[in-house]
């Protein structure tokens, strides 16, 4: 029986279990669309922008592992898909991206809407490729997503519509193969040479990154042995319940003192799975032995004494077999009473009772995370936003974390939070926005209501852009213009859209705001109006920094009295 060419592309996607396609229909995708409605087991999920569309396919990607699959028509509607494909380049996850094209005997002589889609896309992909003739199409639809997984990036083709819809026998070959990379036994050799690195060591700690995901009991058998505190990275951070003694906190200004002392001082540091890319915040002197799945990624963040090619969960189940039992329990002791401290200090930021006038972003977070389902996924946007979140989220180990990591994108949440939503819309899924990153995309807020996405997006409104702000603080200038902006009401906005919408402006507010937002069976906005003074917790503050920051604080005020003097 023969196919179209948009036919057998819907039936392969169907049979490697790719059952969600997001994107904006348009002329150039007629035959592809047209194939969705004529079937009940792929479905077509259209939203506001195409960014929305790739932010999507990513996020549920970078959750799974699995392919996601994106869509735009020529010229503009694939353009648009690239700012999102980001997130799945940087964060190593699997999409494959679609975009119609000019017709063929238009291709050349610059037709409407006409570009370069393959160029276009060749650095945020892995593969791009136009498929020119319909005898093509079946070895080209294979090789992108062969290359998707293979290479965990995005795989582009761009289709003619004379192509769509072109009739061919025969199927897209080697189903079977187009599968997530399964994970890499290490040498034994190099796992001999860490048992032994590790036996000199008195000290050692573990900084547990996105590649540990799978390996929880693994990780801590591993600590139980040594003795060791396990430190995580934010990608890292869900992978076992806050309140484990063994999972010590985080690094970085997504961290905090603690990790970051614990790295310091130990005498090895065993690096696993992470690219851990803020190098300041990785220990100067610490010997480290790094394990990860990609050869070209060890020791370029730190000096490495030992790099050991594989996954991680083999690895330590491997190192684990030659260990010792060590009694020694004084490293994590002290590390874990720097951690008590650091807590006492993270519950006080968060206290409803801290300021009966102010709303502070630390509580919002705080309460939030309290309040939530104990599987619920957790999308954070970029920005101030983050900080807020990851510090105050206390996760229980079942739930996820996911957003915008290494790509570090601005507006990208409300995408992300969509497309895992589709994954499972009975699971909780709560969106951590910055008012400036929510407007960014604000239309995919239509796409929840659309298609009854029960989103549960949290707007911290500070009137402005905090990192940047914070930002120019550390480094001494006043903030410049732009870096403050009014804001629409976040509450009404959802209630026009035909979603609901909550507000709290203070402290006792709060609590009553977040029980009906959370008990919404759809999409819904929590507008929090938050303190825009508050200075996240970091893990050491330079002098230098401090004094760049006196010295912004003395320049606005000066600024603040010549202006009362100018009126």
């Amino acid at each position: 029986m023969s196919l179209t060419v948009a036919e057998m592309l819907v039936r392969t996607l169907d049979e490697i279990g790719a059952h969600q396609v997001f994107g904006i229909v348009g002329d150039a995708l007629n035959p592809f669309t047209d194939a969705i409605r004529r079937q009940d087991r792929v479905r077509w999920i259209g939203v506001r922008h195409e960014e929305g569309a790739a932010l999507a396919a990513a996020g549920q990607a970078k959750l799974t592992g699995r392919l996601g699959v994106c869509c735009g028509t020529t010229g503009p509607g694939a353009n648009h898909l690239v700012a999102g494909l980001y997130e799945a380049r940087k964060d190593h996850a699997p999409v494959l991206a679609i975009s119609g094209g000019v017709p063929s005997a238009k291709r050349g002589i610059d037709h409407l809407q006409e570009d370069d889609p393959v160029a276009l896309f060749r650095d945020v992909g892995v593969y791009s490729e136009l498929i020119a003739s319909p005898e093509q199409a079946a070895t080209v639809i294979h090789q992108a997503i062969a290359q998707a997984y293979g290479e965990r990036g995005v795989a582009h083709i761009s289709i003619p519509p004379d192509v769509f819809g072109a009739k061919v026998s025969g199927a897209v070959p080697s189903i079977a193969t187009l599968r997530p990379r399964p994970e890499l036994a290490p040498a034994a050799e190099d796992i001999a040479a860490m048992a032994g690195m590790i036996a000199e060591a008195q000290k050692v700690a573990v900084l547990c990154g996105f590649g540990c995901h799978g390996a929880a009991a693994e990780l801590t058998a591993l600590s139980d042995r040594l003795q060791a505190p396990l430190v995580h990275t934010y990608r890292g951070k869900d992978i076992l319940p806050y309140d484990d003694p063994r999972w010590i906190g985080g690094v970085g200004l997504i961290g905090g003192r603690p990790g970051v002392d614990a790295l310091e001082n130990a005498d090895l540091m065993l690096m696993l799975g992470t690219d851990y890319p803020y190098s300041e915040f990785l220990p100067r002197k610490t010997q480290v032995v790094q394990v990860d799945e990609r050869a070209f990624a060890l020791g370029r963040r730190t000096p490495v004494a030992l790099g050991i090619v594989g996954s991680v969960r083999p690895a330590l189940r491997m190192l684990l077999d030659t260990l010792p039992q060590r009694t020694d329990s004084s490293f994590l002791d002290e590390v874990n009473a720097d951690r008590a401290e650091w807590d006492e200090m993270l519950d006080a930021k968060a206290a409803l009772d801290r300021s009966p006038d102010k709303l502070h972003p630390q509580a919002v977070a705080r309460a939030i995370s309290d309040s939530a389902a104990d599987d619920a996924i957790w999308v954070t946007d970029t920005g101030e936003v983050t900080l807020w979140a990851a510090n105050w989220l206390r996760q229980t180990g079942r739930q996820q974390i996911t957003g915008s990591n290494n790509n570090a994108a601005v507006g990208t949440g409300m995408g992300i939070a969509n497309g895992t939503q589709a994954l499972d819309p009975a699971r909780q899924v709560i969106l951590h926005a910055g008012d400036g990153g929510f407007t960014m995309l604000l239309g995919e807020f239509m796409t929840a209501v659309e298609h009854r996405l029960p989103v549960k997006v949290v707007v911290y409104d500070n009137s402005g852009w905090g990192l940047v702000h914070l930002e120019m603080e550390g480094a001494g200038v006043p903030p410049a213009p732009g870096a403050a902006f009014p804001n629409l009401d976040f509450a009404a906005f959802a209630r026009a859209c035909g979603a609901r919408g909550f507000k709290a402006a203070k402290p006792a507010d709060l609590p009553g705001a977040i029980a009906a937002w959370l008990a919404e069976p759809g999409p819904a906005i929590l507008h929090a109006l938050v303190d825009p003074d508050e200075i996240p917790a970091m893990p050491h503050i330079d002098p230098k920094q401090a004094v760049r920051f006196g010295i912004s604080k003395i320049k606005q005020a000066i600024g603040a009295l010549a202006g009362r003097d100018s009126a």
